[in-house]
């Protein structure tokens, strides 16, 4: 099996953390993130061809403030410090850092001092995304200053004998121009890295790893029908054939007539063995008076795993259960281990955090380390039709996140028929691959209307519609007008049990994409 070279991320808390990683796995080369207090032997151990230390919320000269395995500097392995990295780079080794009065933020022309490695091939200046209250004032012996901006004097700092380089500003952000040929230079030129790690690649020795894991045993795969679970299933199929088995759990909460749509596709496109289990009525029973989100998540993620065993009964023996987890799902739902210690949970994520604590099976998460990006990647390298591959993210739970409040079936009636809606007039608009999701949220809100010189009192829907790149952040879609005017129109008219329609227009962060 072919061994790729690997960058790794060292997490200090940065909400860009990901993003760094993600860029390094542009450049075709593998990169993970792992916690800042990763010791040494962990990074010999795994051969690191570079370290990139992301930047943090705090200041280095705090309490608290957290730190790096002093060992590593020494090392001998090139390190690019980025924001905190960089500060935590001058403090450790010589050199000061001191808060400023005023904070720089956002977008700063920066000039390149230094058009050697870190900058090799870049203009004279270039538009940089600034976000620090601190700033390097000395530099650490043998180091020279690469790169400033009008207020901020060391922006970039670097050894080149020592393989130690330093940038204040974040590159990895779409707001820092030539941002992803910086990551590179330090990728290619520092580290001498090869691009080894693509699509064809990654298939190869999942396959590989599938194989060695299962060995000779059956597998089941909770099946929902989307990109993540139909790119597992069809590499699971390729791995091992009929040793695997599709469990496809109807909980009640999916899209409109999507059920049949998933059975039709399996058992006559892929061929591949498909269990169908319309377990709806337990699970609105396990839902009923159920309001808080977390709740929600938990009892689905339960009562999902549960069926998993009871329908694996039936089968006789299957020790593995597959998963559709991406990497987005284990940052977020902040798992002890995966990134660093500071991480808050935002929520927890169906296929992460919702797991029972006693289960029968053995996981096998196939793309658990890929961003959605890549297994989209990955499923038209496997031959996945382009209508599945572009289906936009849809959540495990379905639709009972989306509807704020207590799910019941007349309530999940209402927001299927919204959510066609919504979907067919965004795809006829030429929306749908423009956008990273677009939907309909069922509120617990009823308001005051006019129908035919009637008065009406019935439930308000909210359209979410946002835009990104890998759901680690995403801005509100700028809809036209006329669009949304169709959406609501159609809504009001044909789904009688709504009078009003409110589109959401907030950002992640510091909302979240989907409601619950």
């Amino acid at each position: 099996m072919e061994k790729h070279d690997l960058i790794v991320v060292l997490d200090f808390g940065a909400q860009y953390s990901m993003l760094i990683a993600r860029r390094v796995r542009e450049c075709n080369v593998y990169s993970e993130l792992l916690p800042y207090n990763t010791p040494l032997e962990e990074l010999k151990k795994r051969d690191v061809k570079g370290i990139i230390l992301s930047g943090g919320p705090g200041s280095v000269y705090e309490k608290d403030a957290p730190k790096l395995d002093p060992r590593i500097w020494e090392s001998g392995i090139p390190i690019l410090g980025i924001c905190y990295g960089m500060q935590l780079m001058a403090k450790d080794l010589g050199g000061d850092v001191k808060g400023e009065k005023t904070r720089e933020y956002g977008k700063a022309p920066l000039v390149i001092d230094d058009h050697t490695n870190l900058f090799a091939g870049l203009g004279k200046e270039l538009t940089s995304w600034m976000s620090h209250g601190d700033s390097v004032t000395k530099l650490p012996e043998g180091f020279k200053v690469l790169a400033h901006t009008d207020t901020t004097k060391v922006a970039a700092m670097g050894s080149k004998e020592k393989r130690l380089y330093g940038v204040q500003f974040h590159p990895e952000v779409v707001h820092t121009e030539n941002g992803t040929e910086i990551i590179k230079n330090f990728v290619y030129i520092v580290c001498n890295c090869e691009a080894t790690w693509t699509t064809k690649s990654f298939i190869e020795r999942a396959i590989e790893k599938v194989r060695a894991t299962v060995g000779k045993e059956k597998i089941l795969l909770g099946l929902s029908g989307g990109v993540d679970s139909t790119t597992v299933a069809v590499l699971l199929h390729k791995a091992v054939g009929d040793q695997l088995t599709c469990v496809f759990i109807d909980q009640g909460f999916m899209r409109k007539n999507e059920a049949k749509k998933i059975v039709d596709m399996f058992t006559k496109h892929f061929k591949i063995n498909l269990i169908h289990v319309d377990a709806s009525e337990k699970f609105f029973g396990k839902l009923a008076g159920v309001t808080d989100p977390e709740k929600k998540r938990h009892t689905i993620g339960n009562e999902f795993i549960y069926t998993f065993e009871a329908e694996a009964k039936k089968l006789g023996k299957i020790p593995f259960l597959a998963q559709g987890t991406l990497y987005p799902d284990v940052i977020e739902s902040a798992v002890k281990g995966q990134t660093s210690n500071s991480a808050a949970r935002i929520k927890t994520h169906h296929n992460v955090g919702g797991l029972p604590e006693k289960m029968n099976f053995k996981l096998v998460e196939p793309i658990r380390k890929l961003f959605k990006d890549e297994v989209r990647a990955i499923g038209r390298e496997m031959g996945i039709a382009e209508e599945i591959i572009t289906r936009q993210p849809f959540p495990g739970p379905g639709l009972a996140i989306r509807i704020i409040g207590e799910v019941t079936p007349e309530r999940v009636k209402i927001l299927q028929d919204v959510d066609d809606i919504v979907v067919s007039e965004v795809k006829n608009a030429g929306f749908y691959k423009k956008v990273w999701q677009s939907f309909a949220v069922l509120l617990p809100i009823r308001t005051v209307g006019v129908m035919g010189d009637k008065r009406t009192y019935l439930n308000t829907i909210a359209i979410r519609a946002v835009t990104s790149s890998d759901a680690m952040t995403a801005d509100w879609a700028r809809l036209p007008y006329d669009l949304l005017e169709k959406i609501s129109s159609r809504i009001i008219n044909e789904t009688p049990e709504i009078n009003r329609v409110v589109y959401d227009i907030s950002s992640k962060p510091p909302s979240t994409i989907e409601w619950e």
